[in-house]
């Protein structure tokens, strides 16, 4: 399994030519565990995603579209503390 960045470093050939490699291994897959020679059989769903990923990839190169990193998110606002309502209501019913 590989990540996209990966993948996006690679010319659109390099990525057809890796997709075609992916899509054979897929289908050798799925002749071995037809036949029940698989064992790594988490294999095959991690052909899927890579193959999922090139595509991906491939689509954004033909759109155009470039990754921008995310910005970090803001830390969370710690709420300033209320006034206990509850233990004053009865502090005043005991008083009575």
């Amino acid at each position: 399994m590989t990540t996209p960045s990966v993948y996006r470093d690679k010319t659109p050939d390099e990525l057809n030519d890796e997709l075609v490699k992916l899509k054979k291994e897929q289908f050798n897959l799925r002749f071995q565990r037809a036949s029940g020679q698989l064992e790594r059989t988490s294999r095959v769903r991690d052909v899927r995603h890579d193959i999922a990923r090139i595509q991906t990839v491939l689509g954004q190169k033909a759109r155009g579209e470039t990754m921008v990193a995310r910005k970090a998110k803001p830390a969370p606002k710690t709420a300033a503390k209320k006034p206990a309502k509850a233990a004053a209501k009865s502090r005043a019913k005991a008083k009575k």
